[in-house]
């Protein structure tokens, strides 16, 4: 049985999407309520998201 990836691909863009509008809106939240704490997150969250992209590259290069 063929898979029809670009259907797959498609819905998993579509759930991505909504996400993001729903992280996108905790963030606002965040620093609306507490920015200085929401700041040390979102720096921790950078710091991690950096790891993981050098990582990433190590497997494309």
């Amino acid at each position: 049985m063929k898979k029809n990836y670009n259907e797959i691909i498609n819905q998993i863009q579509k759930a991505r999407s909504k996400n993001n509008v729903n992280w996108m809106d905790v963030l606002k939240l965040a620093f609306k309520l507490d920015p200085k704490k929401a700041s040390k997150i979102m720096k921790k969250i950078n710091y991690d998201d950096n790891k993981i992209s050098k990582l990433l590259k190590k497997l494309v290069d």
